[in-house]
């Protein structure tokens, strides 16, 4: 049957599908537009199972933050190529997913089977995947894109804080990749083992055991700064650590995404 060019253009404008599958849809349902709309959601089912031993090396980061800034979502979205990454349609799925995600919580994990990453994958042509997802809830939350999408990070505080502030903190957590917030939450079998290395490193210097000691001290608190949020200097400001640099707010926790 003929099926009128004005039709196919509606169905790619409504689906972001090419216009030769757009036909085909078209015509495989005797021209029922909303029939036609059904196979080729069922047809991005098939191609992401035929897709779906694909490696996603390649892929951003997204956040998405409720009206009143105290609930945030960040997620990872991955595919196979960076020519797709920076699609427009890939990063609006990806800021859809996200949205949804802070809306439902509930069924937040629901989303890794979404038929609109199926969509994506009919229109785009490769493997999309929601790889990882994590919510963060406070009296305040910061969040910072890097600029390529490679690294997102949302920053919780106690009470709202300045925008600029705000930005200032996540973007140093995107830069200086803490591992934890506070010197408490790192595990004292980690500690142990790092105050072994030190201990092991003063000795082999040909220090005395009692200075071992003393240097064991003195370069654990290199070891806070480089793994605990609070304690780290300010990129933009190494003369001032996060802790001050907060000025009495305080950060009760983080989540850093990055490739």
């Amino acid at each position: 049957m003929s099926i009128a060019a004005s039709l196919v253009k509606e169905l790619r404008e409504k689906t972001g599908v090419g216009m030769m599958d757009c036909k085909k849809a078209l015509e495989h349902s005797g021209g029922d537009f909303e029939a036609a709309v059904k196979y080729l959601r069922e047809k991005g089912l098939a191609a992401v199972s035929k897709k779906s031993d694909r490696e996603t090396k390649e892929g951003k980061v997204f956040v998405a933050l409720s009206a009143d800034q105290k609930k945030g979502v960040i997620l990872e979205l991955n595919c196979e190529t960076d020519f797709v990454a920076n699609n427009t349609a890939f990063s609006n799925l990806g800021n859809t997913l996200a949205q949804e995600a802070l809306a439902n919580p509930a069924h937040a994990e629901a989303l890794v089977n979404s038929p609109l990453i199926s969509e994506c994958v009919l229109k785009l042509g490769e493997n999309i995947t929601l790889k990882r997802q994590a919510a963060l809830a406070a009296g305040a939350i910061s969040s910072y894109i890097h600029m390529n999408g490679k690294i997102g990070v949302l920053i919780g505080f106690t009470s709202p804080v300045d925008v600029a502030l705000g930005k200032d903190v996540a973007m140093h957590t995107a830069a200086a990749a803490p591992t934890y917030l506070l010197q408490s939450e790192v595990p004292a079998d980690e500690i142990e083992k790092e105050k072994d290395i030190i201990r092991q490193q003063a000795i082999n210097e040909g220090k005395p055991p009692e200075i071992a000691e003393k240097m064991v001290m003195g370069r654990m608190n290199k070891y806070y700064k480089d793994v605990c949020l609070v304690d780290q200097d300010f990129v933009k400001d190494p003369a001032v650590t996060i802790s001050k640099l907060v000025n009495g707010n305080t950060i009760t926790g983080f989540l850093r995404f990055a490739f």
